[in-house]
């Protein structure tokens, strides 16, 4: 038995930030952002919206699709690294909101590779047959811990969730195929939120020097990213005895236009089989592959059957790959 994506949902908060905003905020300009990252605009949440608010609205999208009714949900997991507060976990609040008191709910923190850690935890219940059901959400709002006077990261980040509700098939034809996961602790300090932890508790000498904030050695995550998603695409199709020419469609991690152009090339992959919403969303962590997956999805671009490869890396450094028949 396998586990099958019945159900795909997306939310992005209603401001939009572009390029041309940033410039009356931080000194650059729409030909450099578009020129190194493929980013035009992106989403911001309203202060009065969490991270659980944007999950909620995902899940509900993904519930809906799937004809689940929220209360009879079993399994709530949440990537995040951007939650309401430090516990209870998002998907706790997420459980509240939906009215459910059936499903155990709890978080994972892998950063942009969030989404496909809690896609492969939850695909070990469904697929063992341990719960009947899943809904699996992908959620942050980095802008919060944006750092607005580093031109180099605040340009990069929008707020946005993605939801997938998993159910068990039979069909031989179709459902995840494998999951695999890497992480490399030891290249933490390339990317990562130095401060608001037991390493560096909230104090004024944390907000003076600005530890709250992402921090990031871009062109050290690129060489990192560029390597690391090529080899982990490649263990995805080994392991099911494909090559990229079956797959019919990517659903990668939207951090870069470059980091994408790059990987795709190494696998041959022609740029008209990856769905990209890059320039209209950014980098939203944990969101970007469950939000690029629904609107794939609901632009008809997913046939039954179809192979699919799903692909995200993010602070940790952690990174990992799915295939799909869909």
């Amino acid at each position: 038995m396998r586990s099958l994506i019945v159900g795909t949902g997306s939310y992005a908060p209603k401001k939009v930030l572009t390029n041309a905003d940033l410039e009356k905020i931080v000194d650059t300009n729409d030909q450099w952002i578009v020129e190194r990252t493929g980013i035009r605009e992106r989403h911001i949440a309203d202060s009065s919206e969490a991270t659980s608010d944007l999950a909620y609205q995902a899940a509900v999208k993904a519930l809906e699709m799937a004809r689940l009714a929220p209360e009879d949900v079993e399994m709530i997991v949440v990537g995040t690294v951007t939650p309401d507060m430090p516990f209870p976990s998002t998907a706790c609040f997420v459980q509240a909101r939906l009215g459910n008191k059936k499903a155990f709910a709890f978080d994972v923190t892998a950063a942009c590779a969030g989404s496909l850690y809690a896609l492969a935890t939850a695909d070990r219940f469904v697929a063992s047959g341990a719960v009947k059901n899943a809904l699996v959400i992908g959620a942050d709002t980095l802008t919060r811990v944006c750092d607005w006077t580093d031109r180099n990261t605040c340009i990069l980040f929008g707020d946005a969730a993605g939801a997938m509700v998993l159910k068990p098939t039979d069909d031989p034809r179709r459902g995840i195929l494998s999951v695999h996961l890497h992480a490399d602790g030891s290249l933490a300090n390339i990317l990562n939120q130095p401060g608001g932890g037991s390493r560096h508790p909230f104090s004024q000498q944390v907000l003076d020097e600005r530890l709250t904030y992402i921090k990031m050695k871009g062109p050290e995550v690129y060489k990192v990213a560029v390597r690391a998603l090529e080899d982990v695409c490649r263990e995805a199709l080994d392991a099911n005895g494909m090559t990229a020419g079956d797959l019919a469609q990517v659903i990668a991690h939207q951090a870069n236009k470059r980091i994408l152009d790059s990987t795709l090339h190494r696998l041959g992959v022609p740029a008209e089989k990856c769905w990209m919403n890059l320039e209209k969303y950014g980098n939203t962590s944990s969101a970007s592959v469950p939000t690029t997956l629904d609107e794939a999805n609901r632009a008809g671009r997913l046939n039954a059957g179809d192979a699919l490869l799903m692909m995200a890396i993010g602070g940790g450094m952690a990174w990992g790959s799915a295939l799909v028949r869909w």
